[in-house]
């Protein structure tokens, strides 16, 4: 399926139908700024629906049956429909079907919207529930990863995070593919994350609460970009130690926290969506010019 290349006259992006998912993100000196998809991690920004994160065993128990669904869920690897096509930007709908029964017994249309507007790119979701009786359990997350460093020839552990807001708030972790009861010491000092691989040793820093609803992913000389997010309630971020990559991903929803059984409409985290009715969430991100190379 051949991915929609678009821009707007300062950004270039690429998106592909399988997955719905932005495979190429430029500025406008062409310097790439989103990961490249390379061997340790094959994605790039994938779509998480109708889960975030794992579910015990795999396994959703929905009116006392099991559906087996892996990590994050199945539509960053279904086959999306072109909605529209245009020089700025792209639309794609994923609509439930026999097949999707087999794995989550509900129905929903959801919706992604690119488009690119001087050097922002705005990808918009919208989740509709179109069952005139039962209510649609769902979460919904992104999960762009951007290049790190951000221009070569700076140290990964010369990069931060400057948060919009302060953040005192603790943090959660994962074990296991579970989230921990228990909360952490914040990392983030005023508004200020230093990064390094060790920070994600013990797997992803997740914000249930932030206060910020954007963060800015930069070098020293300036060369970034900035992540805002609406509509999103947490945040996490992550990257595989040694990777080139760091993820920063606005999520409605989390893992399964560790000890919870039972009905997957009871899971913690999802949305609920009534019959007929819609949830909207977006996020953003926006390029700082890309400095000469020394």
């Amino acid at each position: 399926m051949t991915d929609h290349v678009f821009g707007s006259g300062r950004i270039t992006a690429s998106v592909a139908g399988h997955g719905a998912e932005l495979q190429s993100l430029t500025d406008a000196a062409g310097q790439e700024r989103l990961w490249t998809g390379l061997p340790a991690w094959p994605r790039r920004s994938p779509v998480l629906f109708p889960i975030v994160g794992r579910l015990p065993d795999d396994t959703a128990w929905i009116d006392g049956r099991p559906f087996h669904m892996t990590q994050h869920g199945f539509a960053r690897d279904r086959a999306f429909a072109w909605q529209d096509r245009r020089a700025d930007g792209c639309t794609l709908v994923l609509t439930d079907d026999s097949e999707s029964h087999t794995i989550f017994p509900f129905r929903f249309v959801l919706a992604l919207d690119y488009q690119a507007e001087g050097d922002t790119l705005h990808v918009r979701y919208h989740l509709h529930n179109p069952d005139p009786t039962r209510i649609l359990p769902a979460s919904l997350g992104a999960h762009p990863a951007f290049a790190w460093p951000q221009r070569q020839g700076v140290a990964k552990q010369d990069h931060v995070l400057t948060f919009e807001r302060p953040e005192p708030a603790p943090i959660r972790r994962i074990a296991g593919g579970q989230l921990q009861p228990q909360f952490f010491p914040t990392p983030i000092t005023g508004r200020t994350l230093a990064l390094s691989d060790d920070l994600f040793i013990d797997d992803a820093v997740i914000m249930d609460a932030p206060a910020s609803r954007s963060v800015r992913f930069h070098a020293p000389d300036g060369t970034g970009v900035t992540v805002a997010w609406e509509g999103f309630r947490e945040l996490g971020l992550w990257t595989r130690p040694g990777a080139d990559f760091l993820c920063i991903e606005p999520w409605y929803g989390f893992t399964t926290p560790q000890g919870f059984s039972g009905d997957f409409t009871n899971k913690p985290g999802l949305l609920h969506i009534d019959p007929g009715e819609d949830w909207h969430g977006s996020w953003s991100v926006t390029l700082d010019p890309a400095s000469p190379s020394d």
